[in-house]
């Protein structure tokens, strides 16, 4: 229990914080839910559109520091290729 008062708005605004990280890492991980059901019965034109959406929230919640910017890059990277794979099913997974 913080005693301080200092302490305590610090309690607080740790609450505010943590909150909007889990809002922000939930949109992300419900768009890469609606990606991946596009990716299984969508076309790959729509699929296309939603990366390009995917990107951009992405790099905007590396941005305010929600996740790290690496990881957003290796999420982007993933999401990529599996776009890839549906585009170009012949050609082999890159290595």
């Amino acid at each position: 229990m913080a005693h301080s008062l200092s302490a305590r708005k610090r309690v607080r605004q740790n609450e505010a914080h943590r909150a909007r990280n889990r809002w922000r890492k939930n949109r992300v991980r419900n768009a890469v839910k609606q990606y991946n059901e596009t990716i299984l019965h969508g076309s790959a034109e729509d699929a296309q559109k939603q990366l390009r959406d995917l990107y951009k929230l992405l790099d905007q919640v590396a941005a305010s520091g929600s996740i790290h910017k690496n990881a957003a890059s290796r999420t982007k990277s993933r999401l990529a290729a599996k776009l890839n794979t549906k585009q170009n099913p012949t050609a082999p997974a890159a290595a």
